[in-house]
């Protein structure tokens, strides 16, 4: 049988850009990111989750921050360069990404969104997000995945 792989890790295959699959058993459900660290036995602040917000301009942006601490809304909207953001519904998450809560990536959406990482992950060596199903995370360095995402660093947590 063919190993499975997620959109995510095909294309980093694609950009020949090296990775560490990882999956974790959960149930069939979403667990929250500090759980999914905990599963997996990796510190929490490298292990990233990936939020969709809408901007007052009525566009999405997406933010990566570490299981473990919250997103700062007046930071955010600065590093997005809009006035306010604002977390989409979670029943608007599918359609606006592609992907189910507790699977979303920041890399392979539907669109490309502006796409920003929170600047913590810049001195780690190798940091994991969501590979775009739940059970299932990508470990890479930061820049790989910042690449692949399309992403910026900035400072957007409390």
């Amino acid at each position: 049988m063919a190993e499975f792989k997620t959109n995510v890790y095909r294309l980093f295959d694609t950009a020949k850009l090296p990775y560490t699959p990882h999956t974790y058993e959960h149930g069939g459900e979403a667990v929250d990111g500090v759980t999914v660290a905990g599963l997996l036995g990796i510190e929490p602040n490298r292990v990233f989750k990936t939020l969709v917000t809408q901007g007052g301009d009525l566009n999405f942006y997406v933010f990566c921050v570490p299981v473990d601490r919250e997103l700062d809304m007046k930071k955010a909207a600065k590093a997005a360069g809009v006035k306010s953001v604002e977390m989409i519904h979670v029943a608007d998450i599918n359609k606006v990404s592609g992907y189910i809560r507790g699977g979303c990536s920041p890399i392979g959406m539907k669109k490309k969104y502006r796409t920003v990482f929170d600047s913590s992950a810049a001195g780690l060596e190798t940091m994991l997000v969501s590979a775009g199903k739940i059970g299932w995370q990508i470990e890479a360095r930061p820049d790989d995945l910042a690449k692949v995402a399309g992403a910026v660093f900035a400072d957007i947590v409390m």
